[in-house]
């Protein structure tokens, strides 16, 4: 079983170029990041690789973005254990498209020492919730003898306890951005390494930067021809569905097989099964 402290040991610190570059975004704490209210949101995903990333947030800086500040640092760490069913159902529906679908998980946010089990549902309208309730960080990688917990997935999605168990471990670094009219939020994820639970196996993604923008649909953005200047297109990708593919032997890939290949044209690496070394 993985320890929450091993996956973390190995999220690399900033680069000297990407430090100088976060030192230029001004900071913002948790409880503004918490105000900045949604209500008719967009969110779009976006792939590109570390050396444009700085050229964004040079970019980000000159707009006036901010960013989320923690214990001293805008680069912070984050470590997730996600659940399936033995028959990867979760995995399965987001293969095959399912509109309506979940993910189960649990996750350290290092920023703020704060545990959470959360429940992230997708509607046929292509809307994300998440339900999240606090758990103890003891209890990141197996939280389903805690009862108040497992009651609390029961009455919030469509498993119980009895019918999932850990399947992938994900750490990474993430910087969050806020613009200055707080009508956007960014969030940039880094560093990003992956660990199969139930076969040991493990992979990451060198170089890859995942972008989040969620968005006020009602305002226009200041992160999109950012972007577009820079060549950084929309790109829909799921971190548990690419670690998954690459680490578990006995997924069916599909679709995820072309996906994973245009990730590493993008990045510039051409990634490898963690269990039998072949190359997308």
């Amino acid at each position: 079983m993985i320890l929450m402290a091993e996956s973390i040991s190995h999220i690399a610190p900033p680069s000297d170029a990407l430090a100088a570059v976060l030192s230029r975004l001004g900071p913002v704490t948790l409880d503004e990041m918490e105000s900045v209210k949604l209500m008719n949101r967009i969110d779009s995903k976006y792939l590109t690789d570390v050396r444009i990333l700085l050229r964004i947030l040079d970019d980000a800086a000159a707009q006036g973005y901010r960013a989320l500040c923690a214990d001293e640092t805008k680069l912070i760490a984050y470590d997730s254990v996600y659940f399936d069913t033995p028959d990867l159902k979760m995995y399965t529906d987001h293969r095959n498209r399912k509109l309506v679908r979940q993910k189960v998980r649990t996750r350290c946010y290092l920023g703020s020492g704060l545990t959470f089990l959360e429940i992230k549902r997708k509607n046929n309208h292509g809307r994300t919730k998440k339900k999240r309730i606090r758990i103890p960080s003891e209890e990141l990688v197996d939280f389903r003898s805690n009862q108040e917990a497992a009651a609390y997935l029961a009455g919030h999605s469509a498993y119980t306890v009895d019918r999932i168990s850990p399947e992938l471990h994900t750490c990474f670094s993430r910087i969050t951005l806020v613009n200055p009219e707080m009508t956007e939020r960014l969030t940039i994820d880094t560093n990003l390494h992956f660990e199969n639970i139930r076969f040991g196996t493990k992979a990451d993604l060198p170089d890859a930067v995942i972008i989040e923008l969620k968005q006020d649909g009602r305002k226009a953005s200041r992160m999109k021809p950012i972007l577009r200047r820079h060549r950084v297109k929309p790109f829909r990708i799921s971190k548990y569905c690419v670690a998954v593919t690459l680490t578990d032997p006995a997924a069916r890939r599909g679709r995820f097989k072309l996906k994973i290949k245009k990730i590493g044209m993008v990045i510039g690496h051409r990634l490898k099964y963690a269990f039998n070394n072949q190359t997308f």
